[in-house]
């Protein structure tokens, strides 16, 4: 007990707020996006909504390395994009924190897609009508009728974007490495310190992602469970 204290006094905390500031940036990317590309895809044509559909899926379904491999060779500096964007802009995202948001943006975002458009699937159209038939335009209705009723599906879809983002480990290894106080996450700490064998570190990292996870989890339950309270149950 006395030298879990002492780790604890001792503990440098730049991961935690690192994984933190990173999985609100991504959080705030992909809800934006996220709403975006779920409206487009629901309107879209079967054929249409089956491929784009699967290409934005995608990264939920590729181990997290090969993602953060194509990001690699996307932004690295010996390629178009990467050289173009530090030439002009001396933009580098490669070994940054910039990286890091990409690569858990990349990430986490089909999580937020699949959610805001399966809540978007679920509207009564007769809804849409109704708003229609008051004169309201589309983007009135998109906003004042189609986000509130699907907002208990998008906010937990918000709510595991920012989880998985927060744990994010793959593709933020290969895209932005693991620089101490740069871009160390809490993920990458763990893996970091195992490799040094001190597990006693590694557990306590653990014991504080269990709880970030927890809180999580019962967020999402009092969402889903002020969804269902008008339900009937069996």
């Amino acid at each position: 007990m006395k030298e879990m204290l002492e780790i604890l006094e001792k503990l440098d905390w730049s991961p935690l707020f690192i994984s933190l500031k990173t999985g609100v940036a991504a959080t705030v990317i992909s809800f934006f996006l996220g709403i975006y590309a779920a409206r487009k895809v629901v309107k879209a044509s079967p054929g249409k909504k089956a491929v784009i559909d699967g290409i934005l899926t995608l990264p939920m379904v590729l181990p997290p390395t090969v993602a953060g491999f194509f990001l690699l060779l996307l932004f690295s500096r010996r390629r178009l994009l990467g050289e173009f964007l530090f030439d002009q802009f001396g933009f580098k995202v490669v070994q940054t924190w910039v990286g890091c948001v990409i690569a858990a943006t990349v990430i986490a975002f089909p999580l937020m897609y699949r959610n805001a458009k399966a809540a978007m699937e679920q509207i009564d159209v007769n809804l849409v009508y109704a708003g229609r038939t008051l004169g309201m335009s589309d983007i009135e209705i998109f906003w004042k009728v189609v986000i509130p009723t699907a907002g208990p599906g998008i906010a937990s879809g918000t709510i595991l974007t920012f989880a998985r983002a927060l744990g994010e480990y793959g593709a933020t290894s290969m895209l932005a490495g693991n620089i101490p106080g740069k871009t160390g996450t809490i993920s990458q700490k763990i893996a970091m310190v195992i490799q040094d064998g001190d597990y006693l570190t590694a557990g306590i990292w653990v014991v504080i992602v269990m709880i970030i996870a927890f809180v999580i989890i019962s967020l999402m339950n009092l969402i889903s469970g002020k969804k269902m309270k008008n339900v009937g149950r069996w």
